[in-house]
């Protein structure tokens, strides 16, 4: 089900800050005319840490129902304590979003034992598809793969992110889970390997500029085509790179905005992106033939 070019939305705002619901609705359509094959709103891209926890509902609420069963919605609902995580999860399952990512528990390091107990409360707690999502770079925080093979006696753990940009753990992790937990890419730059070496789908920042690009490098990818899925990676590489000259989503939201379908807005403490990239991500865009 969770498979391709899952895309980690951006979350529209006014230049006051407030969430851009018009403009939301206009980046689904983007996304649907484009073949996303799924959408994960309130994730780092969306500004989730930013978001209060009524906005959160109501964002996760507003994509599932735009959606409405077009494509997976799988909504970000990890926090760094188990409690919030719950209560988060709790509200997108009845809000009827198909799944769940959640980041581990960032700040206050837990030990390889926290983790496994974190998602498997979470997992008893809510009938609804879990994503545990690895990112050390963010959360200081490394979910390692002996602890995620303790989740494939979890059955509504269906899914890891894994964004430590590692090949060697992304093969270890295929080997390991086989095809009881897909493993999903969370790093763009080594999202077409990571396919290759039989990951499932990628949750892709790139996905929000150039989406049925993505679309098509993974399913490519997903089905062994290197060669083909190569003619697509090639012109997607400036923005997998250039994405992330500064923090994501700053590029991701100033390129939307270029694109004429988001305004030009951003909550701190992060800023609009800084001028003297913008040049580099501009010719990004024009490889991914974005207009």
């Amino acid at each position: 089900m969770f498979t391709g070019s899952m895309v980690a939305i951006a979350t529209p705002m006014h230049a006051d800050g407030s969430v851009d619901y018009k403009s939301y609705d206009r980046l689904i359509d983007f996304h649907l005319q484009n073949n996303t094959d799924a959408l994960v709103p309130v994730g780092t891209t969306g500004e989730s840490a930013t978001l209060d926890h009524d906005e959160h509902c109501k964002v996760v609420r507003f994509v599932v129902e735009k959606i409405a069963n077009r494509i997976p919605v799988i909504a970000g609902t990890g926090a760094n304590s188990t409690l919030e995580a719950v209560t988060l999860t709790q509200f997108a399952h009845k809000a009827g979003a198909d799944a769940c990512l959640l980041v581990t528990p960032y700040y206050n390091k837990p030990t390889q034992e926290g983790l496994y107990q974190h998602y498997k409360k979470v997992a008893e707690s809510v009938p609804i598809p879990l994503i545990p999502y690895n990112v050390p770079s963010r959360t200081a925080c490394d979910m390692l793969p002996e602890t995620i093979e303790r989740f494939l006696t979890i059955n509504n753990i269906v899914a890891v992110k894994e964004a430590i940009g590692d090949l060697s753990r992304i093969k270890k992790l295929v080997d390991i889970c086989g095809d009881k937990i897909n493993i999903l890419s969370g790093d763009d730059i080594t999202s077409m390997e990571s396919l290759l070496l039989g990951g499932k789908g990628v949750i892709t920042v790139t996905g929000n500029i150039a989406p049925k690009l993505m679309h098509l490098m993974c399913k490519a990818a997903i089905d062994g085509d290197r060669s083909l899925a190569n003619s697509y990676n090639e012109k997607l590489l400036g923005l997998h790179e250039n994405l992330f000259l500064e923090s994501n989503p700053i590029p991701a939201k100033w390129a939307l905005c270029k694109m004429g379908l988001i305004e030009k807005g951003i909550r701190l403490p992060l800023t609009w992106f800084s001028e003297i990239h913008h040049e580099k991500l501009l010719k990004a865009m024009e490889l991914a033939e974005v207009k």
